[in-house]
């Protein structure tokens, strides 16, 4: 079986840039999606460039973690993107917060292009937040609007009988689906390709062993499978703004010992989208 890895959150600090940077050297990934407002992305960005066509390089839509790239006095008075839940309300319930949102997704992808030089490979978000209610909408707008489109985006839904047969962070992934449902549909009815089959949900404990997880990831796959992870180098900067730190260094040195099983290997979504859904 063939399928994407897609490691999130680059640019999110130093640390975890460089992580996922020395996976893709090693050939260890086949994706990343990169957090366009934070304050390292510029710097980092030439590093990703250098790997255009080996590996999937998206936007990892950010809502919810640091500051935006411009003003949002609605979502984040004080400078700061506030949690998912507090974005996700005011995406349902405020035609200005929407507007904001809106402005900001242009800003984002309009980022990414400016560093890149071309459109990303693919769209999904931090969180998730690209395919929650309320964002979705602003999400696809915005791509109809531009005449360079992403190749895909992420689906982070998938079945609750696959989800169940993973037996991996079943509440918290089933959550997710739930949250996203119609939104892979709405993509694809608007023209837009995506993932058929999603897994990666972790629980995020130290105390869990990675590679044995791993496995469960890959069974029940959908035709075009995405698989998701969060490698990273704990530094200050990823401390001070995400509680998820003790897991990244366990996944990064598993996936750098590689962690696919006999039988399995890596590809784009380019590789995989002759194969039917």
């Amino acid at each position: 079986m063939r399928f994407i890895l897609c490691a999130d959150d680059f640019a999110l600090s130093d640390g975890v840039s460089r992580a996922i940077i020395e996976l893709i050297e090693a050939g260890r990934l086949s994706a990343t999606g990169a957090m366009t407002n934070r304050p390292g992305w510029k710097g980092w960005s030439r590093a990703l460039a250098a790997h255009a066509g080996r590996v999937d390089l998206g936007l990892h839509l950010n809502f919810t973690c640091g500051s935006p790239l411009g003003p949002m006095p609605v979502l984040c008075p004080a400078g700061e993107l506030p949690p998912l839940g507090r974005a996700v309300r005011a995406a349902l319930i405020s035609s200005a917060a929407r507007a904001e949102m809106a402005a900001e997704i242009d800003r984002q992808i309009d980022a990414f292009e400016q560093a890149m030089g071309r459109a990303p490979d693919f769209l999904d978000g931090h969180q998730h937040v690209h395919a929650m209610p309320g964002v979705r909408s602003l999400v696809l707008a915005a791509l109809e609007r531009r005449a360079a489109r992403p190749l895909y985006l992420r689906d982070p839904a998938d079945s609750v009988s696959a989800i169940n047969a993973r037996g991996v962070a079943v509440t918290k992934a089933v959550v997710i689906a739930l949250l996203a449902a119609g939104f892979g549909a709405r993509a694809r009815a608007g023209g837009l390709a995506t993932n058929a089959g999603f897994s990666g949900v972790s629980p995020f404990d130290p105390s869990r062993d990675y590679r044995a997880e791993f496995g469960r990831y890959l069974v029940a796959p959908g035709a075009r499978h995405l698989v998701m992870c969060h490698p990273g180098h704990a530094d200050a900067e990823l401390v001070r703004l995400d509680p998820v730190v003790g897991t990244r260094p366990l996944e990064f040195e598993a996936l750098m010992k590689g962690v696919l099983p006999a039988g399995a290997a890596l590809a784009t979504f380019r590789q995989l989208a002759a194969q039917p859904a």
